[in-house]
């Protein structure tokens, strides 16, 4: 694994931080926090609880919003989103596990949008990675690294969480 790789516990210091610093920066009064499924999910659990925010964690699944069915086809593993039914004027921060193309951010903010017109929305990455493909880019971050192409870094969990670095066989 690379050298600029954090143990799991610092960069959840590290994002706890830089949300912190957001929130009293923009002065966001009672922001509703959005973890994305699967990991971003993970993380937004432990942010929520590091927190102590008082509105219910709401958790977003993009499956249906996503711009590349007719590449990967449905993901098997649906699940409903739990979202609060209005969302309008609502600041939100919004959590994923890994930043890369920015595909999934777009998916993620074209739900809520369907749920209504936020005041803010903050994009909380606990890993930023090189290979952007739209104009987005996180607010906050537990660390940002660049891997090679068609290198893949995966958050696996709940419990523990850890990384999976994954490599091509034809990159090997």
């Amino acid at each position: 694994m690379p050298t600029q790789f954090l143990e799991i516990a610092e960069l959840l210091d590290n994002l706890e931080a830089d949300i912190r610093h957001q929130i009293a920066d923009r002065k966001l009064d009672n922001p509703l926090l959005i973890g994305i499924h699967s990991g971003g999910a993970w993380i937004a659990q432990h942010i929520h609880q590091r927190l102590a925010t008082t509105e219910p964690l709401g958790l977003l699944d993009i499956t249906f919003y996503r711009d590349d069915f007719s590449q990967i086809g449905m993901h098997p593993n649906v699940k409903a989103s739990q979202l609060p039914p209005h969302l309008e004027g609502r600041n939100i921060i919004l959590i994923d596990d890994v930043f890369y193309t920015g595909r999934t951010i777009r998916a993620a903010l074209n739900e809520i949008f369907d749920y209504g017109r936020p005041n803010q929305v903050l994009l909380a990455v606990l890993i930023e990675r090189n290979g952007r493909q739209i104009p987005l880019q996180p607010d906050c971050r537990g660390s940002r690294i660049d891997l090679p192409a068609g290198q893949r870094i995966k958050l696996i969990g709940p419990e523990p969480l850890g990384f999976d670095l994954q490599t091509p066989a034809c990159a090997a």
